[in-house]
């Protein structure tokens, strides 16, 4: 599988974010994306999606379903961990498994291998800032999707919870999975650089 952009250009609000933007990314692959606040690394993920529309330029896949788009083969975890927080966490995984077509791991396995099988039960409103980002990562592993794209996937993480996170994308890689991320940190795995803009 190859995901292949050229010349992409992103406008928000009136304001080109970025323009011009072609990058590779290989089956097997984990780029970081790197630049200033502003340069509009969000904003990438995000075009990729599907949720922003590509003002200019073209996005590619090769080797997917071919009656998907792009945004369809993949995995977007942004900023928001979009729960309820009047389920509980089983439940809120079990939603979003189902909603998304599992096909990966159990929610019980998931939860386990991210630290929050103690809080199955536990309404989600009441998770910390760190619970709540394991929670939203879970569905990494409880559906399957070839392409990850992770905006700053380890705020809120503390150490060991990064480890975690970094043996679940490192075995999504080995399997032939592609990641980009948007980070200012390292991942804790051997990552090739995306340098992105400037800020405005």
């Amino acid at each position: 599988m190859r995901l292949t952009a050229h010349a992409l250009t992103c406008q928000r609000g009136g304001r080109i974010v970025f323009a011009g933007l072609s990058f590779v990314l290989e089956a097997g692959e984990a780029v970081q994306v790197t630049g200033p606040n502003g340069a509009g690394k969000s904003s990438l993920l995000r075009l990729i999606a599907g949720l922003v529309r590509i003002e200019e330029g073209s996005l590619v896949l090769e080797g997917g379903d071919p009656e998907a788009n792009v945004g369809e083969h993949c995995h977007y975890c942004g900023h928001q961990d979009a729960f309820k927080g009047s389920l509980t966490v089983a439940e809120n995984l079990a939603f979003w498994t189902r909603y998304l077509g599992g096909g990966g791991q159990g929610p019980e396995v998931a939860m386990e291998r991210l630290g929050i099988g103690h809080l199955a039960a536990l309404p989600a409103g009441y998770l910390s800032a760190g619970q709540r980002r394991r929670l939203a990562l879970a569905r990494l592993l409880t559906v399957t999707r070839p392409i990850w794209l992770l905006d700053e996937p380890t705020a809120a993480l503390d150490l060991a919870s990064q480890k975690v996170l970094a043996g679940i994308m490192a075995d999504h890689v080995a399997a032939g999975g592609l990641i980009l991320a948007a980070t200012h940190g390292p991942l804790g795995l051997p990552t090739r650089e995306l340098a992105i803009g400037s800020a405005a």
